[in-house]
């Protein structure tokens, strides 16, 4: 649920945040109590993802109040934001590069 709202969030209630790029939330994870959430976020067409997070990062306020109102009579607290880059994207193609130079000397 707060996957999803946080995708809506920032893809209709802030499209300014981040001028011509497409933010993805990839991952929530959740304490058990829901105090704190972990978002991870993907970045497209972004030409620093660094700054792109900074960028989040300095309205995590602004942001969680708008997860506040959507999600307020769901949870009794609404959780802390933190937010991180998620470079699964990037891993899976340093992996492919390794496997494929090892596919390349054996032949």
């Amino acid at each position: 649920m707060i996957q999803k709202d946080l995708g809506d969030i920032f893809q209709r209630d802030m499209p300014n945040l981040l001028p011509n790029v497409m933010v993805t939330v990839t991952t929530v994870r959740a304490t058990p109590d829901l105090s704190a959430v972990r978002v991870y976020l993907s970045f497209f067409n972004a030409p620093d993802a660094k700054e792109a997070i900074n960028t989040i990062k300095l309205q995590a306020n602004d942001i969680r109040y708008k997860l506040g109102k959507r999600i307020r009579n769901q949870v009794r607290v609404v959780p802390e934001l933190e937010f991180f880059v998620d470079d699964t994207n990037e891993y899976v193609q340093k992996m492919d590069k390794l496997f494929n130079e090892i596919k390349d000397k054996k032949e």
